[in-house]
């Protein structure tokens, strides 16, 4: 891999899971086209994108909270095999018991409580372990240049190209339901993305242990 493909990939990774995220309908397409519906107003859809994509980013943002928290006191081959097993635990729970108990919020939930539905359900997918290990190579190239203090800044903008692409992906597809699709096609078939969501994570996990 040359250094351009090195310091791209992190990147088109962060947007590639965006993008996965917001044609993901559990992470709140569907609750935004569902709300919009449910109130007959196509302003109910746009209005109910921010509280999804804000959720969505608190939970990402804890969780590289805490890996960048560990990053100042173990280094980086022992951060890689700590945040392997964690993917890899997560993956095995998401399979056996991911589908039990959803997060449920009824259709007169405001913004605040769809904001704090979608923080739960980020939560309960994985989503900010996903993003570990394009923002681990992303510090990881920058060292030792940059210490683990002054990494905050490489993580925020992993995180605001993440939750960028997913915020114009959901308003896409709510837009594309909304106006046009409706949500009947969903009970023609839809592919499973838990079963996809599930084997990225295993990826990744094998990623980091054997790097």
């Amino acid at each position: 891999m040359s250094v351009t493909q090195s310091a791209l990939w992190p990147w088109l990774a962060l947007a590639g899971l965006g993008l996965f995220h917001g044609v993901n309908p559990a992470m709140g397409w569907l609750f935004a086209v569902a709300l919009g519906l449910h109130r007959n107003s196509e302003r109910v859809v746009f209005l109910s994108l921010a509280p999804i994509a804000l959720g969505h980013a608190a939970a990402i943002l804890v969780v590289l909270a805490v890996a960048l928290g560990l990053g100042l006191i173990v280094d980086y081959p022992l951060l890689a095999r700590i945040a392997g097993l964690v993917l890899l635990a997560w993956a095995l729970w998401h399979a056996t018991y991911g589908h039990r108990g959803p997060v449920r919020v009824g259709m007169q939930t405001g913004l605040a409580g769809l904001a704090i539905w979608s923080f739960m359900m980020a939560t309960a997918h994985g989503a900010g372990l996903m993003l570990i290990p394009a923002v681990m190579s992303l510090c990881r190239a920058a060292a030792p240049a940059v210490s683990a203090e002054d990494s905050l800044p490489i993580a925020a903008a992993a995180l605001a190209v993440h939750t960028g692409v997913m915020l114009a992906t959901i308003g896409a597809v709510s837009l594309l339901v909304y106006r046009w699709a409706g949500l009947e096609f969903l009970r023609r078939g839809w592919i499973n993305l838990d079963r996809l969501w599930i084997a990225a994570l295993i990826a990744c996990s094998a990623w980091l242990l054997v790097s």
